[in-house]
């Protein structure tokens, strides 16, 4: 399984424990949680259950029955009135399964199944603590698109879940060093420019990455699946933030706004810009998407507890807004004239920086200091009459006392460094310097997608340059 032998073996290793284990699986929509699970665990699946969304509390129910129905093979179960008559019954058939193998318990879209007042998670709750965990041959494995309500509801639970789980494992969507190696096993060989865009589009989601065709070029794939009327990127946004909050609202309107930003907002900012409610509207809402993964929240250089820039991290939400959503009408070619136009520039640019931001352990490998303690942040300094302003993409502080302050840059072809640019740099990192009054050695680090151009001035101003040459 591509770029996921880590946790196929952490998910191996519990068919070998002497006990039942108990596993909680989050990640966003589309990661391949539940692909995962039904190949590691497919020969040891002893019952499914995966929710239904919007669905009745009889709907589930019903649902239920059904699956029990086929995996015991029995005609005699019907459906039962309330969940803890479904539990009785479940575990009536789990009682009649050999103790010889460990059996594996799969229930997928969790909260889908947790209706209001259904009582459905005390009653896994007490499944597990009355019976399951009395046991040693079976793995309760639960997972949901929503990361928050799985981290609030199951991980940081206070009443019959409280630290119950034996393994939490967190399924993240691929680096793009993954993405290239997906990509490699099927078939499809791009260069290295390709990549980028390919990531800087889809980010490393398995499930849109793997409708990539083989001898498809990027600009006919971005075409077919993004503004193509049966393109799966076309209406994806339509339900992904739907699938993953009740009240999803104040979610898709704070993504709205991150989106269309140039750059990330201050909370203040954001609620200003986005109209969502302050207190706890804003608060839940941002709080979920943190969560989750599809929101960062950016330090200020010098200043932890105030002054957070908050970004959205999820790279098909901010190309949907960009270019998606203004262009439903579909017209044959408009890939090309879009990539072609200064809103196609912006973008790149913005969306390089939320790949470098995505990958810093990949950076500070490149630069050599993996093993160094870091923090990285930000620094927006507004001008005043008697001062100009100044703003660092991306500045990684190191305990061996030095500062890696970075310029991103994204171009279509090798960056030159000219006089002008490389005075703006030495300027950059003089005030860097003078404004936080740091006593650290400054590196300026350059990152840039097809590298530096070697000349006078790069020399001269550019401490380090990487470019993804480096990081692939």
């Amino acid at each position: 399984m591509i770029a996921r032998e880590s946790i196929v073996l952490r998910l191996n290793e519990h068919l070998k424990s002497n006990k039942s284990e108990f596993i909680a699986i989050t990640g966003r929509r589309r990661v391949g949680k539940t692909f995962m699970i039904d190949t590691v665990y497919e020969s040891h699946l002893c019952f499914r259950l995966t929710g239904i969304q919007n669905g009745t509390l009889n709907e589930q129910l019903v649902n239920f029955a059904q699956k029990l129905m086929s995996y015991s093979q029995s005609t005699l179960i019907t459906t039962p009135k309330n969940w803890q008559e479904a539990f009785i019954l479940l575990k009536n058939y789990l009682m009649t399964l050999s103790k010889k193998k460990k059996h594996v318990l799969f229930i997928d879209e969790l909260p889908w199944v947790n209706t209001i007042k259904s009582s459905f998670l005390q009653l896994l709750a007490h499944l597990w603590n009355d019976f399951l965990s009395k046991e040693s041959n079976y793995i309760l494995v639960v997972c949901g698109s929503s990361t928050s309500w799985i981290t609030k509801k199951i991980i940081r639970d206070k009443g019959g879940l409280h630290n119950r789980l034996t393994d939490i494992i967190r399924l993240k969507p691929f680096t793009i060093q993954e993405t290239k190696a997906f990509l490699h096993h099927k078939g499809i060989h791009m260069t290295k420019q390709q990549v980028i865009e390919t990531y800087m589009i889809m980010g490393g989601i398995p499930y849109y990455l793997n409708d990539i065709r083989r001898g498809e070029s990027i600009a006919v794939a971005v075409e077919r699946m993004c503004f193509m009327d049966d393109g799966i990127l076309k209406s994806e946004y339509d339900n992904l933030y739907k699938a993953l909050y009740d009240n999803p609202q104040d979610h898709e309107m704070i993504v709205t706004t991150l989106a269309t930003s140039k750059s990330g907002l201050t909370r203040q900012e954001m609620i200003s810009k986005s109209k969502v409610q302050a207190g706890g509207p804003y608060q839940r809402a941002m709080e979920d998407l943190l969560l989750s993964g599809f929101v960062t929240e950016e330090v200020t250089f010098g200043n932890k507890k105030k002054g957070s820039i908050y970004r959205l991290n999820d790279e098909y939400s901010i190309f949907y807004h960009r270019f998606i959503k203004p262009n439903k009408k579909y017209i044959p070619g408009i890939w090309l004239q879009i990539s072609a136009s200064q809103t196609y520039k912006i973008w790149t640019g913005y969306a390089f920086e939320n790949l470098i931001y995505n990958h810093i352990g990949t950076i500070k490998s490149a630069l050599g200091i993996a093993s160094v303690f870091t923090e990285t942040s930000v620094l927006k300094v507004m001008g005043t009459k008697e001062k100009d302003g100044f703003q660092i993409d991306l500045i990684i502080d190191r305990k061996d006392a030095t500062i890696n302050i970075c310029e991103l840059k994204y171009y279509n072809a090798p960056f030159e460094i000219d006089k002008k640019y490389a005075e703006a740099l030495r300027s950059r990192k003089q005030k860097f310097i003078t404004h936080t009054g740091t006593k650290k050695q400054v590196f300026t680090t350059l990152i840039t997608n097809l590298g530096v151009v070697g000349n006078p001035w790069s020399l001269e101003v550019a401490d380090k340059s990487l470019s993804f040459s480096d990081l692939l």
